[in-house]
Parts: structure tokens; C-alpha cells; sequence
């Protein structure tokens, strides 16, 4: 028995090693069992999709595989593998990165925190509420990940404060050191710390007073607040990260795939998907708050494109002075010569901003290019037959739920990157506008809510030890339910005219033409059903 376990042991060192070396092996009978091109790329799909499962290699290596193996296998050439990895969408993505540092640089996440939650008060569900406008929003211009790590000390912080733990005053009264540093150095007027803020004198004269355990009714009333607070987080990053182009890696991919696919759709810009994906955005997290705070709250025409305007707003951040600039300094000569500091140097760029993620993107898009030029994207499609005799909202929310479903056991971006090219041409199959299945999918890949694995921003507050499983399992099912259902509902209604969803375009019409020949039996009724 010893030796057995010792074997595991040694096996589970190596697991990375053995997944790198077998996964191929196992993957090969895939070349021979299609044609030779849709058989490759199936292969390097696949392989691509256990290696980023599994991250027996690194994510943004992985993403290179393509410049690699499609050339190697005959399925692309190496001119036309390599643009993938430097689109328009991989800048405006980058200028997501950059501003990102930027707030982080001066605080504004907590300044836009605690202007909120003096709004909100300190009832626990308005608090739940205040947190989770607070991580959509910054959600929405920064990274899932980046927002969830920025908000979840300031939620424990006012945790701690609200409930008074005396062991906890030592740990904040030290992050409040560290935190009022950075904003000496930055030239700003120091802030009050969250436990300053809420923490009334009372409740200072309580704390002192009741140092007598709590009854068990108060310390589980206090746990579910914790769970409250923390599971709120993560959720409400997923939620505001759909609300712009910008917001998750998934929506950029949605957008690149889509100029591969369709070069002549001009339909989604920065413009038309916030206006549809941010009632969207709302709608979902009221009922995510209502939910939350149920189980835990005591409640019962462009010219430009928009990577352009991206970079045009973040060279900004390079040379606009961090400091009101004075004309005293003009005449006053002993005033010292020093430069004046930018709101954002190049090496806190460098420093901060995660490079890998634009190979990430070029790897998904390369992938995309592969599955279109080999022919694999319209072979699967045709494997989906029996949707064509589905109407096309009951597709809508079938493939919507797949996607959400299988989310939780792979990474967004990974998700979107395999269903698209399917996604792309099952919609000319069934003669339906292509975003019309194309947005739902792209937006299901964001609502992963039920395990820790399922999102970074799930594992980080999973990490904080006050969570267990059943518990995003319980909360996060009904949460996913519920994005389903509204996103469903979004696609029909005011997506319809935003999108001009309705008609079958020209460009996907000159696609279908080009690349898929369809019975004309296949022409069937869902335009007159939408």
C-alpha cells in the first residue's frame, strides 16, 4: 500500500509532463478519421484545448502552438497564422490593460469603493449591493481577475469593522499603514481607511464591551454575511466584464472572429454592444442581488476604430501630468527643477499589465482562422443538423445553456475560442443573422458561477477560506439560471433592433455563398419565426 501511494506521488509530480507527452498520442486517431485538412485541425484544436485545461503548458504558450502546427500539419501558412496575433483587437484589449494599471497606480478603485458605500449605509444587503456595483463597474474597464483582487480587501476590511473583531483591528491597522503609503507618494490627500469610515464610536465601545463569544445564532448570521460579501464579488465581476467590448477576453474574441468571418459586418462596435449588453448588465445584477442578499443579506456612424480611440486614450495617460500644473513654478526661481510625473510611467505598464494575455487572444484567433480555412467550422455545423428543424429561440437557449454549462469546466476564453467557428456556421445554416446566435454564446461563456474553478475571480474568493463548495454550487446554480434566462430575453427583444437581428445580412449571405453550399430545402422558415 506504502508503494502504491509512493507510485501516485510521483505520478502526480510528473502529471504535466505525462499530460504533454500522451495528450497527442491519444488525440492522433483524429487525423485519420476526417479529411486530411478538417482531421488536423481538429487535432490541434483539441490538443490545444486539453493542454489548456489541464495547463500542462503555460497559457499564452499554448496560444503559440498554432504558429507551430498549422504550417507543420498543411492546414495554414505561416503569413497567414501570424497576423492573427497582432489585430486591432489585441491593441484595444491592451488599452484595457494600460488604463487598468493606471487606477491601480492612484487608488481610484477605493475612491469610487467608499464614495458608494457611504451612499449604500451599512445594512448588510445594501452593502452587498454597494460592492457589486462597485466590482461592475470596474469590471467593466478592467479585467474580471484584476477587479475581484482589488475589491476583496476592502469587502474583508469593512467586514472586519462592521463586526468588530478585536484580532482583525491589528491586521487592518497594518494594511492601513501600507495603503496610506502609496498615497502620500502619489501627492494625494491620504483617505480614510475603510474601518475608519464605518466603524462608528459605538460600535469601538462595543467591541470592548462584548468580547463574550456570540451566541450561535449571531456568529451564523455573521458567516452568511461573509459569504454574502465574498460570493458577491466574483459574481458581479462576471456580470460587468459583459457589459463592454473591453470587459472580458471573450467579447474582444467575439469581435476579431467576427472581422475573420464576416470582413463586411459592421454592426458590433463599443457603441451598439453597450447599449445592448449594458440594460443586460443591470437586469442581472439586481436579480443577483436579490438572490445574494436572500440567502445571505437578512432579506427576505464611426470613422475610427476602436483599438484607435483605445491606444489614442492610454498615450494620454503617458504625459498628462499627475499634478495640477501651477504657473507660480514659472516665476519662482527657487523652486526646484524637478519633471513633473505622468499619471502612468512605461515601466509600471510593464510592470502590470499581463503581456501574455494578447498571445492568449492571437492564439484563439489563429485557432478561429484555422477551423474557417480548413473547413472544420462548416463540418461540424453539419453534424448539428437536428437544430435545423428547431425554432430559433429554442436553439438560442439550448446553446446557451450548453455553453454556460460547460464554461465551468474550461476557461472563457477557451470556450468561445472552440464554439464561434460552429456558432458562425450553424447560424448559415439556419439562415438566421449570425450574431444571433454568435452574442448569446459569447455572453454564456461569462456566466460561470457555480465552482471555484470555473473563473479566477471564483478561485480568489474561494480562497479566502469563509466559502465551501455547496455553497457556490447553491448560489451559483439559480445565478446561472437566471443569466440564461435573461440573456434569452435580451436576444429577443431590444437586441433585435440594436443588432438588426430580423434579416439575413448581404455579408453573411456573400459568406454563405463562398464557403457553404446549401440545399435550398435548407431555407427554411426561422426568419419568419424571428
Amino acid at each position: 500500500m506504502a508503494a502504491l501511494q509512493t507510485v501516485a506521488k510521483k505520478v502526480w509530480s510528473v502529471r504535466r509532463l505525462l499530460v504533454l507527452l500522451c495528450a497527442p498520442l491519444v488525440l492522433l486517431p483524429v487525423v485519420f478519421a476526417l479529411p486530411s485538412k478538417e482531421g488536423c485541425c481538429l487535432f490541434v484544436i483539441l490538443l490545444m484545448a486539453v493542454y489548456w485545461c489541464t495547463e500542462a503548458l503555460p497559457l499564452s504558450v499554448t496560444a503559440l502552438l498554432p504558429i507551430i502546427l498549422f504550417p507543420f500539419m498543411g492546414i495554414l501558412p505561416s503569413s497567414k497564422v501570424c497576423p492573427q496575433y497582432f489585430l486591432d483587437t489585441n491593441f484595444l484589449f491592451l488599452s484595457g490593460l494600460i488604463m487598468a494599471s493606471a487606477i491601480e497606480e492612484w487608488n481610484l478603485h477605493r475612491r469610487i469603493a467608499l464614495k458608494v458605500l457611504m451612499l449604500v449605509g451599512v445594512q448588510p444587503a445594501w452593502l452587498i449591493l454597494g460592492m457589486m456595483v462597485t466590482t461592475s463597474l470596474l469590471s467593466m474597464w478592467l479585467s474580471n481577475t484584476a477587479s475581484t483582487a482589488m475589491m476583496l480587501p476592502i469587502a474583508s476590511a469593512i467586514l472586519k469593522s462592521l463586526f468588530g473583531q478585536k484580532e482583525s483591528r491589528k491586521d487592518l491597522s497594518s494594511e492601513g499603514e501600507e495603503n496610506a503609503a502609496p498615497t502620500q507618494t502619489n501627492g494625494l490627500h491620504t483617505m480614510p481607511t475603510e474601518m475608519q469610515l464605518l466603524a462608528s464610536p459605538e460600535d469601538k465601545d462595543c467591541s470592548e464591551e462584548t468580547e463574550a463569544p456570540c451566541s450561535r445564532k449571531e456568529e451564523e448570521y455573521r458567516q452568511n454575511v461573509w459569504k454574502g460579501f465574498l460570493i458577491s464579488i466574483p459574481y458581479s465581476a462576471s456580470i460587468g466584464g459583459t457589459a463592454t467590448l473591453t470587459g472580458t477576453p471573450p467579447n474582444l474574441i467575439l469581435l476579431g472572429q467576427l472581422k475573420s468571418f464576416f470582413p463586411q459586418c459592421d454592426v458590433v462596435n463599443f457603441g451598439s454592444w453597450f447599449i445592448f449588453a449594458f440594460p443586460l448588465m443591470l437586469l442581472f445584477l439586481l436579480l443577483g442581488w436579490l438572490w445574494i442578499s436572500f440567502l445571505y443579506g437578512g432579506m427576505t456612424l464611426r470613422f475610427l476604430s476602436d483599438a484607435v480611440t483605445g491606444i489614442a486614450i492610454v498615450t494620454i495617460l503617458f504625459f498628462f501630468p499627475s499634478q495640477r500644473p501651477s504657473l507660480k513654478w514659472w516665476f519662482d526661481f527657487k523652486a526646484p527643477n524637478t519633471e513633473t510625473k505622468p499619471l502612468l510611467t512605461w515601466k509600471k505598464a510593464q510592470d502590470t499589465v499581463p503581456w501574455n494575455i494578447i498571445l492568449l487572444l492571437g492564439g484563439g484567433f489563429a485557432m478561429a482562422k484555422g477551423c474557417e480555412e480548413s473547413g472544420l467550422s462548416a463540418l461540424i455545423s453539419k453534424q448539428l443538423h437536428p437544430l435545423e428543424n428547431m425554432s430559433p429561440m429554442l436553439a438560442v437557449l439550448l446553446i446557451t445553456a450548453v455553453i454556460a454549462f460547460f464554461t465551468e469546466f474550461a476557461s472563457n476564453t477557451a470556450t468561445i475560442i472552440i464554439f464561434l467557428p460552429v456558432l458562425s456556421e450553424l447560424a448559415i445554416r439556419l439562415r438566421v443573422h449570425p450574431l444571433y446566435l454568435m452574442i448569446p454564446g459569447t455572453i454564456g461563456c461569462s456566466y460561470a458561477f457555480m465552482l471555484p474553478v470555473s473563473t479566477p475571480p471564483n478561485s480568489i474568493a474561494f480562497a479566502s477560506g469563509h466559502l465551501m463548495v455547496k455553497d457556490m454550487v447553491r448560489t451559483g446554480f439559480l445565478m446561472n439560471l437566471m443569466g440564461v434566462l435573461l440573456l434569452n430575453l435580451a436576444i429577443n427583444t431590444w437586441a433585435q433592433t440594436i443588432f438588426q437581428l430580423g434579416t439575413f445580412p448581404d455579408w453573411a449571405r456573400n459568406h454563405s455563398a463562398s464557403v457553404t453550399t446549401l440545399p435550398p430545402t435548407l431555407a427554411n422558415n426561422t426568419l419568419r419565426t424571428l
